[in-house]
C-alpha cells in the first residue's frame, strides 16, 4: 500500500481531488486530500498572514500527526511549491514529488519568480491581499482548463481567493537529502488555460533526466481526466 498526499492548487480546495481519490482507493491505496489553510473546511482561518510557509506547514504538520511514510506528494499547479517546501523539511518521509501542470520548483524562488505575468496580476489587485479566481474564458481554455458546463458549476462550487502572500514567498529548497527524491511532471497539453508555464528543465536537480508524462486535457485534469490521471499515479506506486 502507498499513501497518495494530494494537495490542490491556488484557488480550489481538497475537493478538487473528489474523482480521483476514489480510484486510489479502490487499487488498495492511503489518499489523503486536505484542504489548505484558508480553503474548503479551513476558509476561517484566511488572513494575511496566510502564505506559502504556511501550507508547507500545513503539509509538514500532517505527515507527522498521521506518522506518514513512503510518501507519494502530488501537488496540482501553486501546490508545486507547497509539497516541495513540505518536502524539504521531511525529505525521509517523501517516496516521491509528483508536479501536476506546474512549475519546477527552485530554492529562493517565488510563484511570481517562475511566473512573472503573475506580478502584473498582483499589480491589478493591489493592495488587497487576496487575488480572485481567475476568470473563465473562452474554449477551449474555459474555467481552468474546465468547459463542460456541468464540471464549471461543480468547480465554482470550490473556487475562493488565494492570499498574495502564497504567491511572493520563496521556496526553501536547501535540505541536499531532498534533491534526491525522484520526481515526475504530468503536463495538460490541451486547452491552455493562459498559466503560460514555463518547460520542464530537461535535468533534474539530482542530475537524473526529466520524467514528463502528458494528458491531453485542460489545467484541472483532476476534474477533466480523472482516470487516466490516477492511472498516472498508480504506476508511481
Amino acid at each position: 500500500m502507498t499513501t497518495f498526499l494530494l494537495v490542490h492548487g491556488a484557488w480550489h480546495n481538497g475537493h478538487s481531488w473528489d474523482r480521483v481519490v476514489p480510484l486510489l482507493e479502490a487499487a488498495g491505496h492511503r489518499v489523503l486530500a486536505p484542504s489548505l489553510t484558508g480553503y474548503g473546511d479551513k476558509a476561517h482561518l484566511l488572513s494575511p498572514e496566510v502564505g506559502l510557509d504556511t501550507h508547507a506547514r500545513d503539509i509538514v504538520t500532517l505527515i507527522d500527526d498521521d506518522e506518514l511514510t513512503g510518501v507519494v506528494l502530488v501537488g496540482h499547479s501553486y501546490a508545486a511549491s507547497v509539497i516541495a517546501s513540505a518536502a524539504n523539511e521531511r525529505p525521509d518521509r517523501v517516496a516521491h514529488l509528483v508536479y501536476v501542470d506546474s512549475y519546477e520548483p527552485l530554492d529562493g524562488r517565488s510563484g511570481v519568480d517562475v511566473l512573472p505575468w503573475l506580478q502584473d496580476v498582483l499589480d491589478a489587485v493591489a493592495p488587497s491581499w487576496v487575488l480572485p479566481p481567475l476568470p473563465e474564458q473562452p474554449a477551449p481554455a474555459g474555467l481552468y482548463g474546465v468547459t463542460d458546463p456541468a464540471d464549471i458549476a461543480w468547480l465554482r462550487t470550490m473556487l475562493s481567493d488565494h492570499p498574495v502572500l502564497c504567491l511572493q514567498q520563496p521556496v526553501r529548497l536547501d535540505d541536499p537529502a531532498v534533491r534526491a527524491v525522484p520526481r515526475t511532471h504530468i503536463r495538460c497539453v490541451a486547452g491552455d488555460a493562459g498559466l503560460a508555464l514555463p518547460p520542464v528543465p530537461a535535468v533534474q536537480a539530482n542530475g537524473s533526466p526529466a520524467q514528463v508524462r502528458e494528458l491531453p486535457t485542460g489545467h484541472d485534469c483532476m476534474i477533466t481526466m480523472p482516470v487516466e490521471l490516477s492511472e498516472l499515479l498508480l504506476e508511481l506506486a
